[in-house]
């Protein structure tokens, strides 16, 4: 009887066991979400999330803008920080697929240093310019850059992002000297566009849709492989003569390297189920994004296929952060 209680109490401290091993992984303190831009609508996804990952995990979750180096300087400071489940990065086009071709030394590697967790959001862009500027159409505004003769300007929200080597790929494709001024971030590149300071941007929709509705700017085309739905009266870049001319920007969540895979999980579990929400979700569309919210290698993949894309773009148009 002794031995027969003796096991019973054995099995039952082995099945709390494996429930504790089974158990998922939490933090112990305050989250940090770190943005490497400002005023984009990478911020606007990160402060979509904030408040339900808060109210999922049962510790603050902190949101900190920390831009510059086109998204580098914060993406370092992710890639750089204990892989803990602590510092979660939101990551975009620049600093995780464009950035490793575009400058000569990174200070971190994005497929090494960074942990995909999920690719939340993708966009076309939009080809907006001035509501001043006498171009209709992307022929319309290629033989206004030609005519000009180096007289456009257009606007990107960081050096190395998509908003930059989208238009050097026109410019490329297109023969066309349009000047590049970068910014830090959609906001103060919005001022100088619907100021007429610049003429021009590739930008996700979300960023210039309010000033579209008001006239301020005007769409001549997107960037993805068909029409937008929100915009079907405006052609793509493929339709307008440029074959292959497809760019998406996107918006994902990855951990530092090395993070363990538990916390990835919960994580993801968490992101996705937050991103997939109905007041999420639609939040999201009514700032022209298409939900993804997939696992952890889905993202990977896309990682490797972007960085594989825009180094093509890059070594094809010559384009350099100097």
């Amino acid at each position: 009887m002794n031995r027969l209680k003796r096991f019973a109490s054995l099995l039952g401290l082995a099945v709390l066991a494996g429930a504790s091993t089974a158990a998922p992984w939490a933090p112990t303190r305050p989250v940090r979400i770190i943005v490497p831009i400002t005023g984009s609508t990478n911020d606007t996804v990160a402060r979509l999330v904030q408040p339900k990952l808060q109210e999922a995990l049962g510790q603050p979750v902190i949101v900190e803008n920390r831009p510059g180096a086109g998204g580098n300087i914060g993406a370092d400071y992710v890639a750089k920080s204990p892989p803990d489940g602590h510092t979660l990065l939101v990551g975009y086009n620049g600093p995780i697929a464009i950035n490793a071709t575009l400058f000569r030394k990174m200070p971190f590697d994005p497929r090494k240093d960074l942990a995909p967790i999920t690719l939340a959001v993708t966009s076309p862009q939009y080809l907006v310019v001035n509501a001043d500027l006498p171009a209709k159409t992307p022929a319309e505004f290629v033989a206004l850059a030609k005519a000009r003769k180096g007289g456009l300007s257009y606007a990107s929200v960081a050096v190395g992002s998509a908003s930059h080597l989208t238009m050097e790929m026109l410019k490329s494709a297109a023969q066309v000297d349009i000047t590049h001024v970068p910014y830090k971030g959609a906001g103060p590149a919005l001022v100088d566009l619907v100021a007429g300071n610049v003429q021009s941007a590739f930008l996700v929709p979300g960023n210039v849709q309010q000033f579209v509705k008001d006239g301020r700017l005007r769409v001549i085309a997107t960037t993805g492989e068909k029409r937008f739905a929100n915009v079907p009266e405006v052609p793509t870049m493929v339709e307008s003569g440029y074959p292959d001319f497809v760019a998406t920007s996107w918006v994902g969540f990855l951990a530092p390297g090395g993070t363990p895979r538990p916390v990835i999980d919960r994580l993801n579990a968490e992101i996705v189920k937050i991103v997939r929400s109905p007041e999420i979700s639609a939040k999201l569309r009514e700032l022209e994004f298409d939900v993804v919210a997939g696992s952890p290698e889905d993202f990977s993949r896309w990682i490797d296929k972007e960085v594989n894309r825009w180094g093509a773009v890059i070594k094809s148009t010559g384009a350099t952060v100097d």
